[in-house]
């Protein structure tokens, strides 16, 4: 049996991404050792990046495929990933860490960024379709870590009026039985957060 460690932080979304996939193979053992980037080490040989990481699972543990085998469906699963973290990511965080007229121009912004997610949704279950993939365990930061930012910073940001495939696939993707039983607490997330955005508002205060 491969021996599979997982080096990760507890709240980390990137690292999530890695259990989630594991779980999807069906590799329930391995063993989580606190550090501060998620880095998979497997037979002793550390694999780091948490996209370059999903891609190792994938070509080494076949069942449970997390990219379709069409060439131009990988092509926009890895698209898609990338933008969750180039463009949705950045946005939100902005949104996150801003107030006043910064914060409403930043939501903006994000809201943008989220249409596109809303459009490739349309007729579809997940990303892939029918079936969790790729796309969903590099978006699914969105369906638990979204909602904390907009109670904690005080914001509407993916409403199930304006997003409501988006909103219909958050519930879903978050419910499903490897990712739900893996969330980290939301009590612990909130507080976590709230430190960090008194953090950034205060050095972005005027001296």
């Amino acid at each position: 049996m491969a021996e599979v460690k997982l080096f990760r932080t507890w709240s980390s979304p990137f690292a999530l991404r890695i259990i989630w996939a594991l779980k999807l193979k069906g590799l329930l053992q391995y063993n989580p050792i606190h550090k501060k980037v998620p880095v998979l080490v497997h037979n002793g040989k550390p694999i780091v990046e948490s996209f370059v990481v999903l891609e190792y699972i994938d070509e080494t543990w076949k069942e449970n495929p997390l990219l379709p085998e069409d060439p131009l469906q990988r092509a926009a699963a890895r698209l898609w990933a990338k933008f969750g973290d180039d463009k949705v990511l950045p946005s939100i965080w902005e949104s996150f860490t801003n107030d006043g007229k910064e914060q409403e121009e930043a939501i903006v912004k994000a809201k943008e960024n989220l249409k596109y997610l809303e459009e490739e949704l349309k007729g579809k279950k997940f990303f892939w379709g029918e079936k969790l993939g790729f796309a969903d365990i590099a978006l699914g930061w969105l369906a638990h870590y979204e909602s904390v930012f907009e109670e904690v910073a005080g914001m509407k940001l993916l409403t199930e009026e304006e997003f409501p495939l988006l909103s219909a696939w958050k519930l879903t993707f978050a419910d499903a039985p490897i990712i739900k039983d893996n969330w980290p607490s939301r009590d612990k997330l909130v507080a976590k957060f709230q430190a960090i955005r008194e953090d950034q508002l205060l050095k972005k205060a005027p001296k």
